[in-house]
């Protein structure tokens, strides 16, 4: 999955507020060339609409649909919380995936993610993991 690189994921974050970690996930895309400043409101926006926390400790925040305009080729960037993330009514992050997905790749990198986040097993290895390959790996493997 080279959408996904060892300069995407950043580990052992500390604790912030939620619209900070979607912030820190969405100046990362935009740092490493996924998508226009402008993404980070998308993020924003989709956040209060609805919640893109997952369950099992995962949120992945990504733009509302008029902002896919913004984004310049398909990417990930993930953020370790040990200490999580409120993300509201009693949901906890301690694994917040920015997305940009360009045409119908969001879908693609979505469902990967997905098959390996349904796992608790998974996301508490992505919590505890040590280094970016480790992080790599884990997504990698997909289902268990």
């Amino acid at each position: 999955m080279e959408i996904l690189t060892k300069q995407n994921i950043v580990l052992n974050v500390a604790s912030v507020s939620k619209f900070e970690a979607i912030e820190n996930a969405g100046k990362l895309l935009v740092k490493n060339g996924y998508v226009n400043e402008n993404y980070i409101d998308g993020m924003k926006a989709r956040e209060n609409e609805v919640s893109t926390f997952m369950g099992n400790g995962v949120a992945i925040p990504h733009g509302m649909n008029e902002y896919k305009k913004q984004i310049k080729k398909s990417g990930i960037v993930i953020f370790q919380y040990r200490s999580g993330v409120d993300f509201g009514d009693g949901n906890v992050a301690y694994i917040v995936i920015g997305i940009a997905g360009l045409g119908d790749d969001h879908m693609e990198i979505l469902s990967k993610i997905a098959l390996t986040v349904q796992y608790e097993e998974n996301v508490e290895r992505l919590r505890n993991a040590t280094s970016e390959e480790e992080i790599i790996a884990i997504i990698e493997e997909g289902e268990m």
